[in-house]
């Protein structure tokens, strides 16, 4: 029987003032299996046309940051201790800051990792032609 799983959009805002942003990754829970995972493809170009005067190197580290934060451990600090859902939820608390997570949603699947690559392709990947 499938498991719940829960996912939220990792999202860059160039200039939190405009709103504007680009979807860089997924981050997925999935309680029953244990699973909290992260996956980012970063797109520099598209960033750069929203605000080619990002500091793309500060958000590579920030990036770093939340993928530490979504493993755990000691190298994440204080967060890196809390449970797998204490740390989503974490991830997930809405910021105003130029990394960014969108609404939690939720969904149903038998292999979290492969859900998460899924999910990636879909929400982040940069979209090819219109099938028709």
């Amino acid at each position: 029987m499938p498991d719940l799983f829960e996912y939220a959009m990792i999202r860059v805002v160039p200039r939190v003032e405009r709103g504007e942003c680009v979807n860089v990754g997924v981050l997925l829970w999935c309680q029953r299996a244990g699973f909290l995972g992260s996956r980012c493809v970063v797109d520099r170009e598209r960033l750069a046309s929203l605000d080619p005067f990002l500091d793309q190197d500060a958000v590579s580290a920030s990036l770093v940051a939340l993928r530490r934060v979504c493993a755990g451990g000691l190298d994440a600090g204080p967060p890196g201790r809390l449970s797998g859902g204490e740390r989503f939820r974490w991830l997930t608390a809405p910021r105003s800051t130029v990394v960014q997570t969108s609404a939690v949603h939720t969904g149903f699947t038998d292999d979290p990792a492969a859900e998460l690559d899924r999910l990636v392709e879909l929400l982040v990947a940069r979209p090819g032609p219109p099938r028709g």
